[in-house]
């Protein structure tokens, strides 16, 4: 894989975020973007067990997709203070994954503000993601294509980002959003996953303050370094074809794919897993010719 590093900046004004990044849909990290939250210097692990201990928690880890999970289900639940405790103990697995504190912790918003930066934000879906140390998420992209800042608080997360033109060498799983979950992108198999050598992409670190801007329908690999969490604020696609293919993946995509999991079970992951590696292939074999 061909890794550039993120542009990375201490503050942007917002026209030159609009023309140097957000048309040209390139990714972006700003060191300085929350300094004036209340979050910057309130947000960690104590006060979220403060604010949301009693709160039950979706856990999810590594293991692969099952016929049995439904899309995106959760593998198990906690309490968030017993969850927290665990990630300030020991390494785990477990991650929350999309939790709406709107919904969940509604004085959390007084801690935090939408940006002035030319885009409109969907207001009702502000997310946060935890992660214990080395738990990671598979390569994937987000059902709704959105624009997204990604601010992290805690610790520090590596951030390894690709565009959708890197699609046809990425061994993507059809009617899902995932790449095969058996590729490490830490540390990829270049033998076993040979189309990889072909990708171009990003990497950054991420720290306590940090935020990341990453473009609609940007591939991204998130582990954590340490133990931490960030909050993702997104908005709708720009362009009128990834918004068209947002509405499909939302209402016919995984609508499909769970009909699919419960008619033809494990035989469905399966063959979405061999179509991955036989698409790809025939991707490598066309240039070649």
């Amino acid at each position: 894989m061909i890794l550039s590093d993120i542009d990375r900046v201490k503050t942007i004004s917002k026209q030159d975020f609009i023309d140097n990044y957000y048309k040209p849909q390139k990714p972006l990290v700003i060191e300085n973007f929350s300094n004036g939250w209340p979050a910057k210097s309130k947000w960690n692990f104590d006060y979220f067990k403060e604010v949301a201990g009693d709160k039950k928690v979706p856990l999810y880890d590594d293991r692969p997709v099952s016929h049995e999970d439904g899309f995106n289900q959760p593998h198990t639940t906690m309490k968030m203070s017993d969850y927290i405790d665990l990630l300030k103990r020991e390494p785990t697995r477990y991650r929350i994954f999309l939790w709406n504190i709107l919904r969940e912790v509604p004085i959390l918003k007084q801690d935090f503000e939408y940006p002035d930066m030319g885009i409109k934000f969907l207001k009702g879906l502000p997310m946060l993601f935890f992660g214990g140390r080395d738990s990671y998420t598979f390569m994937h992209y987000d059902i709704d294509l959105a624009n997204i800042f990604h601010f992290h608080f805690e610790g520090q997360k590596k951030c390894i980002l690709f565009d959708q033109k890197q699609t046809p060498y990425m061994y993507k799983i059809p009617h899902s959003l995932i790449v095969r979950e058996d590729i490490d992108f830490s540390n990829p198999d270049f033998e076993k996953w040979p189309a990889l050598k072909k990708t171009k992409g990003f990497i950054t670190h991420l720290e306590h303050g940090d935020v990341l801007y990453m473009p609609e329908g940007y591939w991204h690999y998130m582990k954590y370094i340490t133990p931490g969490f960030s909050l993702s604020l997104r908005s709708i696609p720009r362009k009128p074809q990834n918004l068209a293919k947002a509405a499909y993946n939302i209402m016919v995509m995984r609508h499909y794919d769970n009909i699919m999991r419960r008619w033809k079970g494990q035989k469905w992951i399966d063959w979405k897993n061999n179509e991955a590696l036989e698409r790809t292939a025939k991707t490598i074999q066309k240039m070649a010719s």
